[in-house]
């Protein structure tokens, strides 16, 4: 049983994974026998990252690019393959929030929004899988959201870039469920990261979301870490095109 939840041997890529979800999942990949790829733009936090990880025995090597950059991503990648060796798993976690009601929404945190957030998954996912293509097989992980199903008042943009997100992990697993690969996502639900530092401040909404919540809490970046190791592992060797909620049950229930 413990060889179908082993990464023993396997090369993890989590983008945006100086911090928060990004940087929990890159330790629980690590701490489930993957070595694994910080990804970020501040040189700083990304050593920092780094030197946590291998403080724990997690093998880590840093590879600095901006997601929004087609063709930077698409040199580090080729770049890093070539150098060091194959990325067996891509966790898609960069991302970014702007609060705004819609009608006063600005057109520029529309576009960055969506190059951050949906189009990074497009550039990454596509330089790592012509790689996994190659092999035969790979693991992608798009990190979605509650807002792939839900909508809240001044966050319609993210709203639309996280809908995009799921139906895109549906034409990644469509495309190329065939070359080996298995393409999902995770939405998760209210977490206690730094994106969400403004509303975990808000006594009003922290009370809203307890009681909205049947769990009764906000969720621990930790409490991903099953779910990603589950979708990276042979476990979820027939597992495509799945959005997996890990939310507290908000999804369920009204």
């Amino acid at each position: 049983m413990s060889e179908l939840f082993s990464l023993a041997g396997k090369r993890a890529l989590v983008t945006g994974s100086s911090q928060g979800i990004g940087h929990a999942l890159a330790r629980g990949l690590g701490e489930a026998g993957a070595s694994i790829v910080l990804n970020g733009r501040d040189a700083s936090k990304l050593a920092d990252a780094a030197d946590t990880l291998s403080s724990v025995g997690i093998s880590v090597d840093v590879l600095s690019f901006d997601v929004t950059d087609h063709d930077a991503v698409r040199s580090a990648v080729d770049g890093f393959e070539s150098a060091t060796g194959p990325i067996d798993i891509l966790v898609n976690n960069a991302g970014m929030q702007h609060r705004t009601p819609l009608e006063d929404f600005p057109a520029d945190a529309f576009e960055k929004l969506l190059q951050t957030n949906i189009a990074s998954v497009f550039h990454v996912g596509q330089a790592v899988a012509r790689h996994m293509i190659g092999r035969g097989a790979g693991k992608i992980i798009n990190i979605a959201s509650v807002q792939t199903a839900l909508a809240r008042p001044g966050i319609a943009p993210y709203t639309a870039t996280k809908g995009a997100v799921e139906n895109l992990t549906k034409g990644m697993a469509t495309d190329w469920a065939q070359h080996g690969l298995q393409c999902n996502a995770i939405a998760p639900g209210y977490f206690d990261t730094p994106l969400n530092a403004a509303l975990v401040a808000d006594p009003e909404f922290s009370a809203w979301l307890e009681k909205r919540t049947p769990a009764g809490r906000w969720g621990k970046v930790e409490e991903l870490v099953g779910a990603c190791v589950f979708l990276s592992s042979p476990a979820s060797s027939f597992v495509n095109g799945h959005t997996l909620f890990v939310d507290g049950g908000i999804t369920a229930s009204l």
